[in-house]
């Protein structure tokens, strides 16, 4: 699949704004207090504008972004569709919220608490429905993968975590041990599943050329391509960056995604280098980006069968 750079940038801002607010509720939530009022409206505000960013970008990727919402019309049946309503949805919950702290003086009481459990279950509901968009698609073996949704939701926490740990050293002058050590956690349990990921998508299976045309009993090869020149399938779904090309930059992806950041945050506690954490930032980010456009990159679908690849 042809990498789109709004969809990368959808997904991969997005998440981390839905994991940056959702650390933001739940640390309230378990602590019982708000702390200053004015850095959590900061702190609040700058999630909900990485969210906001990163579904508008998304309308980018659209032939007719005016036809937009109609993608709401299907939530029964659609999981973009359940998707729009939950990142719509989750904008007066969250309003709500931060209104109901600010009347209330920044003091946490039962309906405020419930008002941000709904709030955090929203979040959660709209980062799952992103990755069921792929993970439903049955035409991509490399989609339609168990492992793909928590993917997903594991990068939105993670590098959600590591922002908050940010914002809270920018804005307060100190960071959060117990976000930190869960960013770790977290960090590492996502390496351990894309590994498996990865190891899940190279094994040979699934639909073939003789499958795809019917015949079985032989090996089959494309003599024509049935056109003269580039058309909107092979434009978008015979995207080939080469082999080489792909090992490079899953090794680039676990630098910069994993390795990186992971040094930086025990430095951060063994040196007491405290601004190396923004550094891990800017290459959780940037990891993110190489990992969202190999995720495009790596998905072979099946309509490519139909223009001479022998499996998809």
């Amino acid at each position: 699949m042809k990498p789109a750079f709004s969809v990368l940038f959808f997904t991969v801002t997005s998440g981390i704004g839905y994991g940056l607010l959702m650390w933001l509720v739940a640390m309230q939530l378990i602590s019982g207090q708000v702390g200053e009022l004015q850095n959590f409206l900061m702190v609040g505000f700058i999630g909900l504008t990485l969210a906001t960013l990163g579904l508008l970008s998304s309308t980018l990727h659209l032939a007719n972004p005016k036809n937009a919402w109609r993608a709401f019309s299907r939530f029964r049946t659609s999981w973009l569709s359940r998707e729009g309503v939950f990142s719509i949805l989750y904008y007066p919950v969250i309003l709500l919220y931060a209104y109901a702290l600010y009347v209330n003086g920044g003091e946490l009481n039962p309906a405020i608490k419930i008002i941000g459990a709904v709030s955090l279950l929203i979040a959660l509901a709209t980062v799952i429905c992103t990755g069921m968009i792929y993970a439903s698609l049955k035409p991509i073996r490399q989609w339609h993968n168990p492992l793909v949704t928590p993917l997903y939701l594991l990068f939105s926490v993670t590098s959600g975590a590591l922002a908050y740990s940010i914002l809270a050293l920018a804005l307060e002058g100190s960071l959060p041990y117990f976000v930190m050590s869960a960013f770790l956690i977290l960090l590492l349990t996502s390496l351990l599943v894309k590994i498996v990921y990865l190891k899940s998508i190279g094994k040979p299976e699934g639909s073939t050329i003789g499958s795809a045309t019917g015949f079985t009993q032989a090996q089959v090869r494309l003599l024509d391509a049935g056109h003269n020149g580039d058309t909107f399938l092979s434009n978008e779904f015979v995207f080939d960056a080469g082999a080489m090309k792909l090992l490079r930059l899953r090794w680039l992806m676990i630098i910069l995604l994993f390795v990186v950041p992971l040094v930086l945050v025990v430095a951060t506690y063994m040196f007491d280098v405290a601004p190396a954490v923004y550094l891990a930032m800017i290459s959780l980010y940037l990891g993110l980006f190489v990992e969202r456009w190999l995720f495009f990159a790596e998905a072979r679908h099946v309509v490519r069968l139909y223009h001479g690849d022998q499996r998809a």
